[in-house]
């Protein structure tokens, strides 16, 4: 791939990603009637988004021919990106950002059909209509322009991504510094401790406000006792039985 092409290839990330937060804060403000800053970055942009239209229009621009596979291959290509991310985001962050385990037809609540038809659709778009108008109007661009206006966006991108690493980290470790005997519990637990947070912070909460943020140690304790007890009811459950069969009791 040449220089060029790649440095087309990255305006298509970034106006991707652009337009993929334009249709999450209208989403958001037809469900929350009130504007949401969202994705996990500070800027106007969702690069899941971005990485969703490079990778299907450098991966599916082969199989014009055939839109059918173009649609379906394009549901397979973000889907697995959704869900990889989804898990990556939460080893890394202690939270479940997102959850479709309501929706219908989904799995384990990473990705759910109501998403992964839309995508299939936005492939279509890109691949016959997106990737040929875009690359046409990059092609008016001379090589320094294009080389200058990459290397801002880039450079952008990157303090930004940095920036918003740290408000990730913090409410990982707001999480790790609260109480509670549930994942509810704990994610209203470490909202209410953040709010005193920068508004870096509070900007990312407030751009998921369905994420359920839990605290990795209390759950790992939750999960050991609940094993304990159900080791402790077998043993018991286990001696009833042998009391019964010598005889030593009526087996409850």
């Amino acid at each position: 791939m040449t220089l060029t092409l790649l440095e087309y290839y990255f305006l298509l990330f970034f106006i991707a990603s652009f337009l993929g937060w334009c249709m999450e804060v209208t989403c958001k403000l037809f469900q929350f009637h009130r504007f949401i800053n969202r994705g996990f970055m500070i800027g106007p942009y969702c690069p899941i988004y971005g990485f969703g239209a490079a990778g299907v229009t450098m991966l599916l621009s082969r199989f014009t021919e055939d839109p059918f596979a173009v649609f379906g291959l394009a549901i397979l290509i973000c889907g697995t990106l959704e869900y990889v991310v989804s898990v990556m985001m939460e080893k890394l962050f202690h939270a479940r950002w997102w959850d479709y385990s309501t929706k219908r037809f989904n799995l384990n609540g990473r990705i759910c059909a109501n998403t992964l038809i839309p995508f299939g659709l936005l492939g279509l778009i890109m691949v016959y209509w997106g990737k040929p108008t875009l690359f046409g109007l990059f092609a008016l661009l001379s090589e320094s322009a294009l080389e200058i206006i990459c290397i801002s966006l880039l450079a952008l991108m990157m303090i930004d991504c940095a920036v918003s690493t740290w408000a990730l980290i913090r409410i990982r470790m707001g999480a790790e510094n609260v109480e509670g005997d549930s994942t509810e519990t704990i994610t209203a637990a470490v909202r209410t401790l953040l709010q005193r947070e920068s508004i870096l912070v509070r900007r990312t909460l407030h751009a998921f406000p369905d994420a359920r943020i839990y605290n990795r140690r209390l759950l790992t304790r939750l999960k050991e006792l609940k094993v304990a007890q159900k080791l402790e009811e077998k043993h018991e459950a286990a001696l009833r039985r042998l009391k019964y069969i010598r005889g030593d009791g009526d087996g409850k």
